[in-house]
């Protein structure tokens, strides 16, 4: 282990690093920059490319190109920015292309406040897009976690060839702390293999894994990727009997491996008649809060979420089954809380808002 005194937008730069990107491309923005300016630095170091886009849509784009050429791709952005990738992280979505966009969150809409913090982008990253597809986003409450939580975004995206958001708040990114680097972290790779002929390739295929395998362009498999629905071959499609499937396809991947993707950490919640539920930074005054409540005598649960999307409905139903109130602390007018309401009902929900 190494220790290191690190802000929150350089860990999920190293976090990048040793998951194995070797592309970023993005355009600066308020309180991502420091994102691309480590990258800038490092990538070069590990043979990597680093490219300013002339904005975040071009961005997008040449992740989503880089990553269909076999790197492990990621671009950094803010709340504005975010906004003008929805189109193509949808189209990742659809092709299925592996990537992974960070956004370090700012107060909104619009410009808003730069350097102000916010989780006003939860719902966002869940429904920015149009159309029905899942989404992975994750949610780091400290340093450490921005460079964990990138190197498991990575991971998700290679898995099951998707677009994983990460979704950091300004005091996360911008925040300071003293941490320890592992020397080594557990990557997991692409499938990028096939036994079969080029002739016979199928990129879509509907495979038992609900993951086909992606060939890098340029080792010989000469194949179609569009952002229209499509055939197992990645030919445009209009038979709902190729389109059906492919789509419960997607989702399956995702619902299928629920035990692996959602994150969280517990504390004394089961049974607890107060349930505080929080994530990003916020999570960190809520657990402090909480172990104040509990030195006064207090019975109160915590949990915190790593996972955003997808939200882990029966975590959250199993851990607030015998509470009375759930708070739901946000820096938003209560996005999260709505989800917590759909599983438990409002009744019992209190939103504690900015």
């Amino acid at each position: 282990m190494m220790p290191v005194l690190m802000q929150g937008d350089e860990a999920c730069a190293e976090g990048a690093i040793a998951a194995g990107c070797t592309f970023f491309a993005a355009y600066p923005i308020t309180p991502a920059t420091e994102i691309a300016e480590h990258m800038a630095r490092r990538l070069p170091q590990v043979g990597g490319v680093f490219i300013q886009m002339e904005d975040e849509i071009a961005s997008i784009s040449a992740v989503i190109g880089a990553s269909v050429g076999g790197a492990k791709a990621m671009t950094a952005t803010s709340g504005p920015g975010f906004s003008l990738m929805q189109e193509n992280i949808g189209y990742a979505a659809m092709a299925e292309i592996p990537c992974v966009i960070v956004d370090v969150q700012r107060l909104g809409p619009s410009t808003g406040r730069p350097t102000s913090p916010s989780q006003g982008d939860v719902m966002q990253a869940r429904w920015g897009t149009h159309g029905d597809h899942p989404i992975i986003a994750l949610s780091p409450s400290s340093v450490l976690e921005a460079f964990e939580l990138t190197v498991t975004a990575f991971n998700f995206a290679e898995k099951y060839r998707t677009p994983v958001i990460l979704l950091m708040d300004e005091v996360v990114g911008h925040m300071r702390e003293g941490i320890e680097l592992p020397e080594s972290v557990e990557r997991v790779d692409r499938a990028d293999t096939t036994l079969v002929p080029p002739e016979w390739y199928k990129p879509y295929e509907n495979l038992p894994t609900d993951v086909p395998p992606l060939i890098p362009f340029g080792r010989g498999y000469r194949y179609h990727i569009t952002g229209l629905h499509h055939d197992e071959r990645g030919y445009p499609t209009e038979r709902l009997d190729e389109i059906n499937p492919w789509l419960e396809r997607i989702f399956r991947k995702i619902t299928r491996n629920l035990s692996d993707i959602l994150l969280y950490e517990e504390d004394g919640a089961e049974g607890a008649p107060t349930v505080v539920i929080a994530y990003g930074s916020v999570a960190r005054s809520a657990q402090h809060a909480v172990e104040i409540a509990r030195k006064q005598g207090r019975k109160v649960g915590f949990l915190k979420l790593k996972t955003i999307w997808p939200f882990p409905e029966e975590v959250v139903e199993a851990v607030t089954r015998s509470a009375r109130r759930v708070i739901v602390p946000e820096m938003n007018l209560g996005q999260l809380a709505l989800e917590v309401e759909r599983v438990v009902g409002r009744r019992r929900v209190r939103r504690v808002n900015r």
